[in-house]
């Protein structure tokens, strides 16, 4: 049987240039911070994913430092700053959450949109300058956030602004100045990079206090040998990323014509943050009385995989936070999906997937209750 990967916002599959890249870095030997020409050769390497990258993000190069995912970037950012209290939307990452647990928690509306009135309100109650976290696009959702708006609002009040664009990079275009962040988090491994490393892209004169201390790597913001292979494969997928994004409306076609597919076959089903803008790739399909994680084993039986919320949550049996802050019970909150397109995607795929879902949501129908 053949099978479908609707996954993308756990990990892309890694792009055929972005294997070639890192097979070439493979091949070169020694360290980057070595003088000699051996180190000089690897160093070049380095700089360019670098500089492919910041042009991902439309920063400078030396804006740019690598850590290893996402998750750290996210950790270094809300953690680097230990003066600055933490402020975040309900709806980020478990990255952003866990980093801080006790930071307050900025509401959302239905759609999963944050409420920049409730972000004033806490940043005026603030005793000292803050430290915000809004994401640009949902991991589970994928609703797009006001994080332009949001930065005015944060540096009115003298705040910094962090954002994870993590799920955002490669389907929506990037500019760190325009949308007002002070910090910028990345990974290589969401837009068909490999896993296992990411970026912290920071505006001029921020310096965090580094959570790995030894050498002088990564201008001491982030000790350790760099990972130059995955690197190099970090900089060929942000190339890849920023050349292809004009094609990106690609898969809001396949996502659109996946959710009227399952809403016809499965009238009782609906699409989380539908009301909202969204970015394309991805849909949050929340059917009524059967758990999430059940959908997903009948979905893999049948050929497909797709994911219950967050893939860093997975084996978890627990409501999607993402959906509870939206205002659903937690019964509900239990039993949506996440579909999420990538480059690889086609109309097949969405056929075989409105197909899949149709006869799981027949055969659990049928099934006599427990």
């Amino acid at each position: 049987m053949t099978r479908v990967y609707l996954d993308h916002n756990a990990s892309a599959p890694l792009k055929p240039a972005v294997k070639t890249a890192m097979i070439q870095a493979m091949d070169l030997a020694g360290n980057p911070s070595s003088v000699h020409g051996f180190g000089r050769t690897v160093r070049r390497a380095v700089e360019e994913a670098r500089a492919q990258v910041a042009a991902l993000a439309g920063v400078r190069p030396a804006q740019v430092f690598f850590t290893g995912s996402g998750t750290e970037a996210n950790n270094l950012a809300l953690r680097g700053f230990p003066g600055r209290p933490v402020v975040t939307s309900a709806i980020e990452h478990d990255s952003v959450l866990e980093a801080v647990p006790g930071a307050a928690r900025i509401p959302v509306d239905r759609n999963g949109v944050a409420d920049l009135a409730a972000l004033d309100r806490l940043l005026a109650d603030a005793d000292v300058p803050v430290l915000v976290s809004l994401m640009l696009a949902n991991n589970e959702t994928g609703v797009i956030q006001p994080v332009a708006e949001a930065a005015r609002v944060a540096h009115a009040h003298g705040a910094l602004l962090h954002c994870d664009a993590v799920q955002a990079a490669g389907r929506l275009p990037l500019d760190r100045a325009a949308l007002g962040a002070d910090l910028l988090t990345l990974s290589a491994h969401k837009i068909g990079g490999p896993a296992g490393v990411g970026a912290l892209i920071l505006a001029d004169g921020l310096e965090p206090e580094a959570l790995i201390r030894g050498g002088g790597q990564e201008k001491r913001r982030r000790a350790g040998t760099e990972n130059v292979v995955g690197i190099a494969g970090f900089g060929a997928a942000a190339r890849l990323a920023r050349e292809e994004l004009p094609g990106s409306a690609r898969l809001t076609t396949l996502r659109d014509a996946l959710e009227a597919s399952a809403l016809a076959a499965v009238p009782a089903a609906r699409v989380m943050g539908a009301g909202a803008a969204r970015v394309g790739n991805t849909s949050n399909l929340l059917l009524p009385g059967v758990a999430g994680e059940t959908q997903v084993m009948a979905l893999d039986l049948a050929g497909v995989a797709v994911s219950a919320g967050s893939a860093c949550s997975s084996g978890k049996v627990k409501p999607s936070h993402v959906l509870a802050a939206m205002g659903e019970s937690a019964g509900d909150a239990a039993c949506a999906i996440r579909v999420s397109l990538g480059w690889d995607s086609d109309d097949a795929a969405v056929e075989r997937f409105a197909a899949a879902y149709a006869a799981m949501a027949a055969r659990l129908a049928r099934a006599p209750a427990a």
